[in-house]
């Protein structure tokens, strides 16, 4: 088991809690241990809104408990009631992931059954928040996400995947249903980097410039991930035409492969050259022959489709245009981010750079 950045962080911030609350003489402090669990968050913008939100439901619980107990007393059947209000109120005012710190302050405060009941409910409210404010604090100083590198090492690492597959399954290599697990696995880990392209997007840079670079960087990431995609639909049509493919004259197999294999060795290349490791010039000659190798292919595609009934492999024709189509965009989206920051005082970094 893998033990992440979360994980410390959370202990941190149980821990912080309760030494600050045994510091200030708080009664219960395990409250504030609580609270420091619920308000522990992946990126340090979703820590600013849960302190926002968590501070809404805290006080929305602690005003219910308060008055219901003054009107009602603190009868399990009057907690039990109060706690079905403060979760309508939630759910109305949209607060659903702060629910439980509500109810938990709604406990904390109506389990009071002796006098100075106003002053005990404002410790337990400042209890709660105690611990909301801890995990805020060690979210932005401990151990700081840095998701733009899992963004894009899993990029990298899905699209090599994809790649390899697309070889084997040209050359006839690969087992069917072992293809076919790999296939439900990759689609399980593009939805992965979908989230990690939303954290990374979350994250909030403070520099002007900074966040200029930023804006191009997640259009940039954006198309990587819209690529890394449509391969992967390429790869799923292979292996769904396998058998048709396989019956169609050797000269367009040969054709088709030829295609692949350009467009693969340009996707290699292009993200090559994201971290300066290929000459522009070089890497164009290989948009030039993907270019000429999609031509053939369409030719040979329609000269064959004239003679038999191989309509049933447009899809995989047009999955493998599009492809390239989008391999084409991010080739312009590389060099124009590149021209764009080649005067920096700092070099351009990408976390995780291809070996």
């Amino acid at each position: 088991m893998k033990l992440g950045a979360r994980i410390f962080k959370t202990g941190i911030a149980v821990t912080l809690a309760l030494v600050l609350a045994n510091i200030l003489n708080l009664p219960a402090p395990s409250f504030a241990g609580i609270s420091a669990v619920f308000a522990m968050q992946p990126t340090i913008y979703r820590s600013y809104l849960s302190l926002i939100e968590q501070l809404q439901a805290n006080v929305i619980g602690a005003v219910f408990a308060i008055v219901f107990v003054l009107l009602f007393g603190h009868n399990p059947f009057i907690i039990g009631l109060t706690a079905i209000l403060v979760i309508a109120l939630c759910l109305r005012l949209r607060l659903e992931s702060t629910i439980s710190v509500a109810l938990v302050t709604v406990i904390a405060v109506m389990e009071y059954t002796e006098t100075n009941f106003i002053q005990f409910a404002l410790i337990r409210f400042s209890t709660i928040m105690l611990g909301i404010l801890a995990a805020f604090i060690v979210n932005c100083i401990f151990l700081p996400p840095k998701y733009e590198k899992k963004l894009y090492d899993s990029i990298v690492e899905n699209t090599e995947t994809i790649l390899k597959w697309i070889r084997i399954n040209t050359r006839r290599a690969s087992e069917h249903h072992v293809l076919k697990e790999d296939i439900e696995k990759l689609k399980e880990n593009m939805m992965k980097l979908n989230q990690l392209y939303l954290m990374y997007k979350e994250e909030r840079i403070y520099f002007a410039k900074k966040r200029y670079q930023k804006s191009r960087k997640l259009v940039l990431y954006r198309q990587m991930i819209t690529v890394t995609n449509r391969a992967l639909d390429a790869l799923r049509t292979l292996h769904r035409f396998e058998n048709e493919l396989s019956q169609m004259p050797p000269e367009f197999q040969q054709t088709l492969r030829s295609q692949l294999d350009c467009l693969l060795h340009y996707h290699e290349q292009i993200l090559l050259k994201l971290v300066g490791k290929v000459k522009f010039q070089a890497e164009s000659k290989i948009a030039d022959e993907a270019y000429d190798e999609k031509k053939r292919l369409v030719e040979a595609f329609y000269q064959y489709s004239k003679h038999g009934n191989e309509y049933h492999l447009l899809s995989l024709v047009g999955t493998i245009i599009t492809y390239g189509e989008q391999l084409e965009h991010l080739d312009k989206l590389v060099e124009s981010f590149q021209q764009y920051h080649k005067d920096d005082e700092e070099p351009l970094q990408f976390s995780g750079q291809q070996g």
